[in-house]
């Protein structure tokens, strides 16, 4: 079994933690919202499928499409360096409408600008909140954010699975409005952490591993769960994605994120206005402590079910420090997924009904009998498998979100 610190020095831990290096004293703070937001991640060799994070950024624009689930007449974008080992050098920045493709909407393309300067100079482990552009947004509605970077960036803190297109050209193309330049196409977001609105109500955050991140939803559609959610709450409520796709609770990874324990602070705790979380993390924890280990799960250790119940309990606390409602999520079947075996099952059902009945969260989302197949419970319906019997479709992520109950965030 995993050994882990006492509970009351892991939530002290997870409460003092200081802000990470840079961050903008206030900022998170007062009349702005939360209207996008990703979990970044330390640049690693291929995880999936090809990313531009390793070797980062030369005399490029990088044009990233993020769909807002909070309305306002202003917006600010936040950037992350997190990782990076040297200060981070932004030539210049744009924002506007995304229309088809890298397209940018006519009359919507608006400069950023940082301390009222076009450039910014991040330090290694900071980031950097831009300057308030008018430019008014409705929730749903789908920002170009580009980025130009002249000198070399290095390797690029980035999220892995975007679930959305990214673009990249050659040279200074900030105020390019058409497609033309952006010919080079990628999967991830790099360096963009976050959009804030002005105004609008508290956000509600979904925190999580790839469930949450959306793997095997659609390319471009946004159709992962709490895309599903942002729609069921039509505005009244931004939601914010801060899945990591193999994230683990209790252990980090080279490739996959800090621990959920050690990431819920800057990832959830530190978020403009953010009242209420969704968790759903642990199915990796279990099926990763026993398979054999790779670069990206090392270590590879062994989980029982009261490790994961004393993690819970830890991110309930420190929720409950921070003055947030936590709401728990019942893991996912799993039966006929390539490495579940007999042990991870019966741990995972023993979280489960801890979750379920041991009143520990303010509220419960049962996801896993949301998507069970009424005639085989251990599985995921067919209608809702994406194919590899774990991670939901479309169709099982819009049951996950319509399982839950509003009125519980």
């Amino acid at each position: 079994m995993l050994r882990i610190a006492t509970a009351a020095a892991l939530v002290a831990a997870l409460t003092a933690l200081p802000a990470p290096a840079g961050a903008e004293t206030g900022e998170w703070t007062g009349e702005w919202t939360a209207g996008w937001a990703s979990a970044v991640q330390q640049p690693s060799p291929d995880v999936w499928y090809p990313t531009w994070a390793e070797k980062g950024f030369a005399d490029h624009s990088v044009r990233q499409v993020v769909r807002v689930t909070a309305g306002g007449s202003r917006l600010r974008i936040r950037l992350s360096n997190r990782y990076g080992s040297a200060p981070l050098r932004l030539t210049g920045a744009s924002v506007g409408k995304a229309g088809a493709g890298a397209d940018v909407q006519a009359g919507t393309l608006r400069p950023l600008t940082f301390a009222r300067s076009a450039s910014v100079s991040i330090p290694a482990g900071g980031q950097a909140a831009g300057d308030p552009v008018r430019l008014a947004v409705k929730p749903g509605e789908r920002l170009a954010v580009t980025l130009y970077f002249q000198g070399a960036t290095g390797p690029a803190t980035y999220h892995n699975l975007a679930q959305a297109t990214s673009y990249r050209a050659g040279g200074d193309h900030l105020r390019d409005l058409g497609a033309t330049a952006f010919a080079e196409t990628n999967s991830s977001w790099f360096y963009l952490s976050g959009v804030d609105v002005h105004g609008g109500a508290a956000a509600v955050a979904t925190f999580g591993d790839s469930i949450t991140d959306g793997y095997g939803a659609t390319q471009d559609t946004d159709d992962r769960y709490p895309d599903a959610l942002a729609r069921r709450l039509a505005g009244r409520r931004p939601v914010l994605n801060l899945g990591i796709a193999g994230n683990r609770l209790l252990n980090d990874s080279a490739c996959l994120g800090e621990r959920g324990l050690a990431r819920f602070r800057w990832d959830v705790l530190d978020r403009s206005r953010v009242k209420s979380v969704i968790v759903l993390e642990g199915i990796n924890d279990i099926l990763l402590g026993l398979q054999e280990p790779t670069p990206c799960t090392t270590p590879a250790v062994k989980v029982g079910a009261d490790d994961l119940i004393g993690g819970y309990r830890q991110l309930i606390r420190a929720a409950h420090a921070s003055g947030m409602r936590i709401v728990g999520g019942t893991l996912l079947p799993a039966k006929g997924y390539a490495y579940l075996t007999d042990e991870a099952e019966r741990v995972r059902d023993t979280v489960n009904a801890w979750i379920r009945m041991s009143g520990a969260f303010d509220a419960v989302v049962d996801f896993d009998r949301a998507v069970a197949d009424p005639a085989d419970p251990d599985r995921i319906r067919p209608g809702f498998d994406s194919g590899d019997h774990l991670h939901p479709n479309p169709a099982g992520y819009q049951a996950m979100a319509d399982a839950i109950d509003l009125r519980s965030l």
